[in-house]
């Protein structure tokens, strides 16, 4: 097994001081142009890397972002995307750390990671989804699409009841009035603002609720999977249904399959998120686009303003946006 290559390696092959090697990692002064470019050129024959932690010790900064995820499923990896990219040209590197969930559940998750983190392996943080509130943080933070009931200094998120209310009237406007909804996690405050939009569009329309037509899909395919059969075991199931995101709508468009229903002859199907398997999807998924790389992005440029001192408080929403596929149509005529 290879051993850790050390600054004392770095100087006995470039035939300098341990303390110039220092002088040359860190940029100090006092070190003759040719001498760097040896050292450089050492270091990355031999692969050297600096200890992240003694770095942050000497300097009080180790330039890299932390992006804290409770898990990694679609959503949170297209929002990497988008800021992986804005971080490119800058100072500063990309740590994605995925919270060790408790049996409990996601309630926590990101305290704990931020105590293992925060002020020794990263700058700043940006929390997807977080569960609590984060009042000592040791670091600035920045949280996306957080928890029902936090109360986060800096959110960005995007028009969530807006977006649901489109995806309704979408479905309303071609036809249908027994419109199913797959709802999303409880403890997040994005799945209460779709159910939210989802119910002012039938409101809108003049359709009373039918609590019947609401399952629980916690953003997650199996769960989603059940909602769905039980929608469709309804003696009067929906002729379409709107899911809180594109995991669960894909969800539903197996059910529909293995039921032998036709998309969307027999049933419309609509998303939200627009992951890429939205599009990828036989037939193609309808959705709302939540403009994930933008959110991401938005993170990233309220985080450096944060770590250059400057004040950012105030939430940003970005829109959603109707993407209508394949999978929606007029209800069969009976």
């Amino acid at each position: 097994m290879a051993t850790r290559v050390t600054i004392n390696d770095v100087a006995r092959v470039a035939e300098v001081s341990v303390s110039t090697v220092s002088k040359v990692v860190n940029g100090r002064y006092g070190v003759a142009p040719a001498t760097i470019a040896r050292v450089h050129q050492v270091i990355n024959e031999l692969g050297y890397e600096t200890s992240l932690v003694a770095s942050s010790m000497r300097n009080s900064r180790t330039n890299i972002i932390g992006i804290l995820v409770a898990e990694f499923e679609p959503f949170a990896l297209e929002l990497l995307n988008g800021i992986s990219a804005t971080l490119r040209g800058t100072k500063y590197d990309l740590m994605a750390y995925a919270g060790n969930l408790t049996p409990e559940g996601h309630i926590g998750w990101e305290r704990r990671s931020l105590s293992r983190l925060g002020g020794t392996l990263i700058d700043g943080a940006i929390i997807v989804t977080p569960t609590v509130e984060i009042p000592h943080s040791p670091v600035p933070v920045v949280a996306i699409d957080p928890q029902a009931g936090t109360d986060m200094p800096i959110i960005v998120d995007v028009d969530n009841s807006g977006g649901a209310q489109k995806a309704t009237e979408h479905l309303l406007g071609l036809g249908h009035q027994r419109i199913g909804h797959i709802r999303g996690r409880e403890d997040l405050k994005s799945a209460h603002l779709r159910e939210a939009g989802y119910r002012q569009a039938l409101e809108n329309a003049g359709i009373p609720h039918d609590e019947q037509l609401i399952e629980q899909g916690d953003y997650q395919h199996d769960a989603a999977v059940e909602a769905a059969r039980r929608l469709l075991d309804l003696p009067q199931p929906p002729s379409a249904i709107f899911a809180a995101n594109d995991i669960s709508a894909l969800a539903a468009l197996g059910v529909a399959a293995e039921r032998g229903l036709a998309v969307p002859e027999d049933l419309s199907i609509i998303g939200f998120d627009d992951i890429p398997a939205a599009a990828q999807s036989t037939p193609a998924l309808s959705t709302v686009r939540q403009p994930l790389h933008e959110m991401g992005s938005h993170a990233v440029r309220l985080l450096l303003s944060l770590l250059d001192g400057e004040e950012a408080t105030a939430p940003q929403q970005l829109p959603a946006v109707l993407v209508p596929r394949d999978t929606t149509a007029p209800p069969r005529a009976n």
